[in-house]
């Protein structure tokens, strides 16, 4: 049988992993400077296998607005450079040698609304998780007082305690999405 304890401490966890599942997908949204966290979604084929950029190769910054990669083995650049032409984060990687440059071109007016708009979009859909999350450990907890295992005021002292942490989960997701927007507009 799962205690009061029990479930705000699965709550909890499940809150600070769509808190870090937010972060991860905020790092794939676009900003006008360069991060080599974009390139984690690019796929190249390597011997019949499909698989990251970052596994076969070296990308790290060259400076604010360019992305270096760097292929482990020769004759995979070409094959590099195809991959991140061909994905949809509209870049255009420049062969220098051995060495890719990837230069971020400047947001549009109308690109940075786009972008705006999706970081918007993807903190309310963290948010409505995290509500779930609140709404499905109330239900655990009143489910135990219906079994009598707890008592209707461990009921509301839990209510107020779950409130809590999912205020404070909801302010973090309002606060990754405000610094976001400020990147994007920034540059």
């Amino acid at each position: 049988m799962t205690t009061i304890a029990e479930i705000k401490q699965t709550m909890q966890h499940k809150m600070d992993q769509t808190i870090a599942n937010f972060k991860t997908t905020l790092t794939h949204i676009r900003t006008g400077r360069a991060n080599p966290g974009l390139l984690d979604t690019v796929h190249v084929d390597y011997y019949g296998s499909s698989v990251p950029i970052s596994q076969v190769a070296n990308v790290s910054l060259l400076d604010a607005r360019t992305i270096s990669v760097q292929p482990w083995e020769k004759g995979m650049g070409a094959k590099i450079e195809k991959a991140i032409r061909e994905s949809d984060l509209g870049l255009n990687p420049a062969s220098m040698g051995d060495l890719l440059r990837v230069p971020m071109p400047p947001m549009s007016e109308e690109r940075r609304k786009e972008m705006t708009k999706l970081v918007r979009h993807e903190g309310e859909n963290a948010k409505i998780a995290i509500r779930n999350l609140r709404r499905d450990a109330n239900e655990h907890v009143k489910k135990l007082v219906k079994d009598k295992i707890a008592t209707e005021d461990e009921l509301k002292r839990t209510e107020g305690e779950v409130q809590k942490v999912t205020d404070k989960h909801i302010a973090e997701i309002d606060q990754l999405v405000a610094n976001k927007e400020k990147e994007i507009m920034e540059v």
